[in-house]
């Protein structure tokens, strides 16, 4: 058998990743084929609700892993002075308001390529943020972001 014979192995996230888990932090589970069968793709842990200061290093995470991300879709009401548009490393991205909650981010990729994230509260605790974040990525959750959140304890869901 050849090296070029010998199926690839499943990426996977470093052992101890989830211990260095800390506001700002992004975690990510990125399939990028039509077959992606987990209900999310990643966590983002954002140190406040100033979208503003906290976009610009998610996006420059995700632009590192995905290429161009031209658009996000947040819930306004989550999020304080939600800008139409934020221009990251040079990039225009533009900034969607959808009543998703204050416990999701949506990034589109492409035309059709969406990832949606969980957003723990700022002011989650640690332990429960990382029990939150680690469950987010798992092929295997079938759990939506509010459901997860309630389950850690990381938030009480959505707003309003």
């Amino acid at each position: 058998m050849t090296s070029s014979d010998t199926p690839p192995v499943p990426r996977r996230l470093p052992s101890g990743v989830h211990e260095a888990v800390r506001p700002g932090s992004v975690l990510l589970r990125l399939e990028t084929t039509a077959s992606r069968r987990g209900v999310l793709d990643g966590a983002w842990w954002p140190r406040s609700r100033d979208i503003g200061a906290e976009l610009p290093a998610l996006l420059t995470a995700l632009v590192a892993h995905l290429g161009p991300v031209p658009r996000v879709g947040l819930d306004a009401a989550a999020w304080e002075g939600l800008p139409t548009r934020i221009v990251v490393d040079d990039r225009v991205v533009h900034i969607d308001s959808f009543p998703v909650g204050d416990d999701t981010v949506l990034i589109t990729r492409g035309d059709r390529d969406i990832f949606s994230l969980l957003v723990v509260p700022p002011d989650a605790a640690w332990d429960a943020a990382r029990a939150a974040m680690a469950r987010a990525v798992r092929v295997d959750n079938v759990s939506d972001a509010e459901q997860i959140l309630i389950d850690t304890g990381s938030g009480r869901g959505p707003v309003g």
